[in-house]
């Protein structure tokens, strides 16, 4: 059995892009990439001395399980370089669960739906691009719904090609 899962991902250390593209390609361990979205440069988030990010959101469809699904994305993590430091502070790059189906889970290390999604514009506006019917199972509302009801004022624009 295949569940549909929506991961998030952010570089702002060395060539952003190049980051994010090499975690999109070892994504393909997770299962079959559906859709991607573009890259969007955007405004770092909680700590804001540091350089803007390129995010992107990524559709997978997997057969693990979601605590398989982030053991996976932990090995890309380990294996590009991601070192975990400072909260919301610098990294090569950073991949988060956001979705997976329609399940929640609440355990301990990992939470399903991503707990803050609803706040982030930088993961809201991707994810709309690739999946704007996508269901917050918590909320039971739409990404689109979710970005249009956003309080947040954080630049998120697409990033030159």
């Amino acid at each position: 059995m295949t569940s549909i899962a929506y991961i998030g991902l952010g570089s702002n250390l060395g060539d952003k892009k190049v980051n994010c593209g090499k975690a999109l390609a070892l994504l393909s361990r997770a299962g079959r990439l559906v859709r991607v979205s573009s890259f969007y440069c955007t405004e770092p988030v909680g700590y804001e001395d540091q350089e803007d990010f390129v995010n992107a959101v990524a559709e997978v469809e997997t057969a693990l399980s979601p605590r398989e699904l982030l053991a996976v994305c932990r090995e890309i993590e380990n294996e590009l370089g991601r070192k975990r430091e400072l909260r919301w502070g610098p990294r090569i790059i950073d991949l988060d669960i956001l979705l997976f189906g329609e399940l929640v889970v609440n355990a301990p290390g990992l939470a399903i739906p991503h707990p803050s999604m609803q706040e982030r514009r930088f993961v809201l506006v991707p994810l709309c691009e690739i999946a704007p019917r996508a269901v917050h199972p918590v909320f039971m509302k739409t990404a689109s719904a979710l970005l249009r009801d956003l309080d947040d004022s954080h630049n998120v624009v697409k990033c030159d090609p």
